[in-house]
This record gives structure tokens, sequence and C-alpha cells, in this order.
């Protein structure tokens, strides 16, 4: 199987890594292309076109400014240890042994507005754009038109390599539309986490966001190649609820 999951908004860099190991991302051109468009606009367009004060702003302005080749330990770090948020706090990878590393290189892959598809040991320095912000390039008038074919390219790659027909979407909805699925040679899996409130089960966005990283780092510790052991998942409460699943869309549920 092959996962994927959203990037975070907030970072770390202040933590060491907890390994060595490290790769660069597949498409560090294509971000250059992005990092040149970005450090066009001005701290004012920056903030309307995230939708972010001007003091997260003024921080992404000088992040564009300051992005640049190759890629070291001293000014990047890598994907997975990077990332904090709820996905991530799910995910735990500062605990992840070495097995577990090699494992998620293999069957983790992390959509990224400006670097299009990472793995989990991929340097990568410190940005926030979003997939869903309408970034005009010569490529088209937002970041899907950007990416185009090549995220799904990469996937279809990866599952080929590692012999796969199943691609487990862990990811939010602004991230996934990167992605393809007529073009994706896999059939695929998309988890949903849902807790009872007020009479019936919701998906809450905290919670569904923290289960993602549970269950990612679930199958990436069992080292987990047939989707249907993901049904065994019971982590933190959650369930497989066959009653509620439709299709390829599984669902978890919990009483809190």
């Amino acid at each position: 199987m092959l996962l994927v999951i959203s990037p975070a908004k907030t970072l770390d860099y202040e933590t060491p890594p907890k390994t060595k190991i490290r790769t660069l991302p597949d498409y560090l051109d294509d971000s250059q292309e992005l990092i040149n468009r970005a450090r066009k606009y001005s701290v004012l367009d920056i903030a309307e076109i995230m939708q972010v004060s001007q003091k997260i702003a003024e921080l992404n302005f000088d992040r564009f400014a300051k992005w640049k080749t190759p890629f070291t330990p001293e000014n990047a770090k890598q994907a997975v240890l990077a990332f904090k948020g709820d996905v991530y706090t799910g995910l735990d990878a500062e605990t992840f042994n070495a097995n577990d590393f090699k494992f998620a290189q293999k069957h983790l892959r992390i959509l990224s507005g400006l670097y299009g598809l990472l793995r989990p040991l991929d340097l990568m320095q410190p940005y926030r754009l979003e997939m869903g912000r309408k970034i005009e390039t010569d490529r088209g008038k937002n970041l899907y038109e950007f990416w185009g074919e090549t995220i799904t390219d990469g996937l279809n790659k990866q599952l080929k390599k590692i012999k796969s027909d199943y691609l487990v979407n862990l990811a939010s909805n602004e991230y996934f539309k990167s992605v393809k699925p007529k073009l994706l040679n896999a059939e695929i899996i998309t988890p949903a986490f849902k807790d009872y409130k007020n009479g019936e089960y919701k998906i809450l966005g905290v919670y569904a966001k923290k289960a993602r990283g549970l269950l990612s780092r679930y199958i990436i510790q069992n080292q987990l190649t047939d989707p249907e052991a993901i049904k065994d998942f019971a982590e933190d409460g959650y369930r497989f609820n066959k009653s509620l699943t439709k299709g390829n869309t599984w669902v978890f549920t919990r009483k809190q």
C-alpha cells in the first residue's frame, strides 16, 4: 500500500532530527519556479492570497527570500520531522526506529503545494503554500494546474516500485484534489474517522486529523501491505464500523 497525507502549517526547525538519513525532493526545479513567482509578491499580496495576518505574511515573505539550493542539514530538515500539527501528532515520527523510517520512506508520501510530493526523509526548507491557493504561473491560475499530472505520475511510479495496487488516502480534500484518480493505477481507499456527538457520528476536524496520523503510524509500524489489515486498527478508541462503511470509504467510529 501507498499512503498519502497532507502537510502542516506548523513547522519545527528547532528540535534536532531523530535520524541523519536524508534524501532530496524529486521536484526541486518546479519548487524553484514557484519560489521565483512567490518572490514577486509583496507582504500585502501574501496576506491577501494566503488569507493570513500581517505577521505570518512577513514570515513567509522572508522564507521565500531565503529559500535556496542546495538543501543541506544546515538549512533544511526531513519533512516528516519538520511538519507539526494534528496529523503529525498522531504519526509521532520522532519515536520511529530505523525500520519504521525505512518502511515509511517506501510507503508514505506527503502532498505539498511547494514540493509536489515529498518522501518522509526528503529535506525541505520552511514554507507555507497551501495547495488550494490561487497562485498564477505560466502553467495555470492555481497550484492544481501548476502540478497537473506530476503528482499522480509520481504516485504511479512508486506504486509500481512497491508492486501495489492500493493507495490509502489520508489527506485532506484540499490536497487530494492534486491527485487525478482516473489516471492513478491503484484502487483508492479513504478511511474516515467519526466521533459520536449529539446522537450521531460526525467527522470532527481535530480528532479526525490526529486519527489519520495514528492510522499512518499503525500501518508503518506493523508494516502492513494488505488493505484488509487496516480494519483491525483500534487506536485511541476507534473501531472499524462496517454498517457506516460505503464502498471504499472505510469508516472508523468511537464514543468518547
